[in-house]
């Protein structure tokens, strides 16, 4: 909208405007504008100059009613009637849940039109859509359709700041009347090894949730648990496949390793995000509560399940069953806490299990903590003769695995087996340690020997180092912090992170009686023993070694170590890793976690999934700005989510990005649904259509090439026809007629014009152009242009003229 003038050299020019809101009916067609225009010009030439005129016509599309839009809401009763199988429960829902694309806006343009080869008047008009020689295109996105795999991962995420402990949730009265029936409160330590440092409840972890299970059947009848008893078990079990056999596999805890995704750049996608391999029990049990938390019984829900979930990893560690879908080995720090925590009870379950075999098997030397060290690789030399050292081990295995009592320390044990070596050899001088048996030998290390007394030298059945969670990790070393810098703090750091080496040194000793330091760093840490060749006094070059310069530092803790260990064989020596209590600790942990902070845990997890999910569905579509989009998702996510706590805001945000790439996807496949492009039978075709779909997603305006004749300009068009058949024709037949017969009816414009429904509903918008060069005020003056705009929307009409005159002598 302007008003004014504009002047130059000899010319002024006056900008005018009428905006209206009511049209007057003479100046709805072309024939009327023209009168305006001519007499605003007011030219006094007789025959006037012709005018050229260039027309855009606007029709919108609203109604798809015949294209169903294509997204299946996923069907929650299959997944309880179990028809479909708990796979369902492995998948996430993705689409928007209405149409994304609102309506479709076809511009139809004359550019180059002369007064007098066109008739447009309120009678009739020359004007056909399909005649147009410019046809373009425009799509209406919904504003923020709902999507469902944007919907799901917000509402997880939600459970982040929910407060509700899982009792809370529930109801306390699972837990209440425990106090009652248990009087004697020191009996709740019974099951844990030493005080652990945890907080625990009034009554031990093991106690209270062992009788939940009873309790909860009792106080909540079926109508009131939060799941369906379908439900949970179908989930269970697809958590658990290994629950469906009578007995768990041993093997069920390695993942498989055969899966052909391990290299791929999607599955070490849980190292960048630090969530849980695609594969995993936790990234499973993410998706599980996700599911449930959308569909059957909110926060409720997830409470239950996790309760049940705690319950199942009890009731595995005290029958010794590996959980399954967890890498085995340590905890991999590249996961999430509670990824680790799982995979530290698979190993403490790894060692109990280990532990009782052995207490079956207790003649053999294997060493309990050690899975996989056969006894066999043992020397034959290794195994007892005396009835009193088998009764001996015996004792021994029995401490071992009795986890009601205190581990024993071994020393009374060794003061024996010392005085046992003294009496059978004479006493004195190092024949004292020669004459002890060797024990707990693992194989021969290559052609080494002993520098003393030239026996082979022995590698040693070893403890395992414990195993770390990154929580344990960080107050281990806040701890070892705390110690700071003085001499004594600096001692007590080095006994504390000796205990490893020590164990070494016991059980390097009990293989290789009469060794000495050098043998065990010639082992331990070759790179400290140092070989030089020197020539001897008979001019003979030999190899002299000894121990490098950090080694002979006056009371060096691998001295100082080497002479407090014991010949003691790993088997009898106290655990380093107690997993008894580990375990407990763990369990305890899974416990005390209230939904908020599960869906911490997991939220990464979700993400993880969530991206996958939508780069699966890219490939489908193969759209380049999604792409990059994904790339970016995922530098962005990888940076939120290292960090221990990340900011509501930023997971908000990553959230928000993955909706939006959603959408662009369900918009893709809204418009490739209504342009047919799977039904093109030509290649050729089928590629322009798809060109076309891929254009409209990302530029605001699309030219359709070869206007109504083209591949897509033909699709468009049946679209109007079918639109206007079924608003204009209450035939119901008309509306079912398949598309084949639409195009034989849309044959000729005669045929068009008799018939009374039209192809195309009134123009949306109308605008016009009239451009004319003519000399003004005066005949003689100097010619010059003239241009009128004219606008008429539904609620909007408006002429915007600019004439220009002469001002040489006026």
């Amino acid at each position: 909208m302007y008003v004014g003038e504009c002047q130059g050299h000899g010319v002024r020019t006056d900008f005018e405007m009428v905006h209206l809101r009511k049209v007057p009916n003479q100046y709805t067609h072309l024939s009327g504008l023209l009168d305006i225009f001519k007499s605003k010009i007011g030219c006094p030439l007789t025959p006037l100059p012709p005018v050229s005129i260039a027309i855009r016509l606007t029709y919108v599309l609203q109604d798809w009613q015949q294209y169903f839009w294509p997204q299946q809401p996923p069907d929650i009763d299959a997944l309880v009637g179990g028809e479909v199988g708990g796979l369902e429960f492995g998948k996430l829902p993705f689409g928007a849940c209405e149409d994304p694309i609102s309506e479709l806006h076809l511009a139809t343009t004359w550019p180059h039109l002369t007064e007098g080869i066109i008739v447009d008047n309120d009678v009739y008009s020359d004007l056909d859509p399909i005649q147009a020689p410019h046809w373009s295109v425009r799509v209406r996105k919904a504003d923020n359709p709902q999507c469902l795999l944007g919907d799901f991962v917000t509402e997880f995420f939600k459970i982040c700041r929910r407060k509700e402990s899982t009792d809370e949730i529930l109801g306390r009265s699972t837990f209440e009347e425990e106090g009652r029936e248990i009087a004697d409160i020191t009996h709740a330590l019974s099951k844990l090894t030493e005080p652990a440092p945890v907080p625990i409840h009034k009554l031990s972890v093991s106690n209270m949730v062992h009788t939940a299970k009873k309790k909860i059947r009792k106080h909540r009848g079926v109508e009131e648990s939060p799941l369906n008893n379908d439900v949970l078990n179908t989930i269970l079990l697809f958590l658990f496949p290994d629950a469906a056999s009578e007995k768990p596999l041993d093997g069920s805890s390695a993942v498989d390793n055969n899966n052909p995704l391990s290299e791929s750049e999607e599955y070490n996608l849980y190292n960048q995000f630090k969530s849980a391999p695609s594969d995993s029990l936790t990234y499973k049990l993410a998706l599980c509560l996700c599911m449930i938390n959308f569909y059957h019984g909110g926060l409720k829900g997830v409470a239950h399940l996790w309760q049940e979930f705690v319950l199942e990893m009890r009731f595995r560690w005290e029958n010794n069953f590996l959980i399954p879908g967890l890498a085995s080995g340590p905890p991999d720090l590249r996961c999430c806490l509670l990824h680790q925590k799982l995979q530290m009870l698979n190993c403490c379950i790894e060692r109990k299990k280990a532990r009782d075999e052995g207490r079956k098997t207790n003649t053999s030397d294997m060493f309990p903590g050690d899975a996989g060290k056969a006894g066999d690789q043992l020397g034959p030399d290794n195994l007892k003769d005396t009835d009193k050292e088998k009764g001996e081990v015996g004792k021994s295995w029995d401490s071992w695995s009795d986890s009601e009592e205190e581990f024993f320390e071994c020393l009374s044990d060794t003061e024996e087996l010392k005085g046992n070596g003294q009496e059978s050899g004479k006493k004195g001088g190092p024949k004292e340690t020669a004459s002890l048996k060797p024990e707990g030998r693992l194989h021969q290390h290559g052609k080494l020997t002993l520098l003393h007394n030239g026996e082979p030298l022995y590698i040693p059945v070893t403890q395992e180092p414990a195993p770390m969670t990154e929580d344990l990790l960080e107050e281990q070393s806040e701890v070892l912090a705390k110690l700071g810098t003085s001499a004594e703090g600096a001692h007590l750091r080095a006994r504390m992170q000796s205990a490893c080496l020590l164990s070494d040194m016991e059980s390097f000793k009990a293989a290789n009686p009469g060794c000495f330091l050098e043998d065990f760093v010639r082992w331990y840490s070759p790179r400290d023993y140092i070989e030089e060749e020197v020539i001897d006094e008979k001019g003979n070059m030999v190899l002299k070694g000894e121990l490098s310069a950090r080694m002979k530092i006056p009371s060096n803790m691998w001295v100082e170590a080497w002479e407090t260990a014991k010949p003691i064989p790993a088997r009898r020596q106290r655990r380093l890793f107690d997993d008894t209590r580990e375990a407990e600790k763990v369990l305890h942990y899974l416990a005390v976690q209230k939904p908020a902070d599960l869906a911490r845990h997991l939220l990464p997890c979700v993400i993880h999934a969530a991206v996958l999910k939508v780069k699966e569905e890219e490939n489908l579509e193969n759209i380049s700005s999604v792409k990059k989009i994904i790339k970016q998702i995922i530098t962005h996510s990888s940076k939120v989510l290292h960090f221990p706590n990340p900011e509501d805001k930023k997971l908000e945000e990553i959230i928000h990005q993955i909706t939006n790439v959603e959408a662009i996807i369900a918009r893709a496949r809204s418009l490739k649904a209504k342009f047919g492009t799977e039904k093109c039978e030509q290649e050729e075709e089928k590629e322009d259509l798809e060109k076309f779909v891929s254009c409209l997603l990302e530029q605001p305006e699309v030219l359709v090439v070869g206007a109504g004749r083209g591949h897509a300009g033909k699709i468009i068009h049946k679209l109007f026809v079918n639109a206007q058949r079924l608003t204009e024709s209450s035939d119901e037949a008309a509306a079912m007629a398949p598309p084949e017969e639409e195009l034989k009816r849309v044959s000729s414009p005669e045929e068009r014009r008799q018939n009374s429904v039209s192809d195309f509903p009134p123009p949306a918008g109308r605008e016009l152009i009239l451009r004319t060069t003519v000399p003004r005020p005066a005949p003689y003056s100097r010619a010059l242009p003239q241009r009128m705009y004219s606008v008429l929307t539904k609620e909007d009409f408006r002429l915007a003229g600019a004439f220009s005159s002469d001002t040489s002598f006026f």
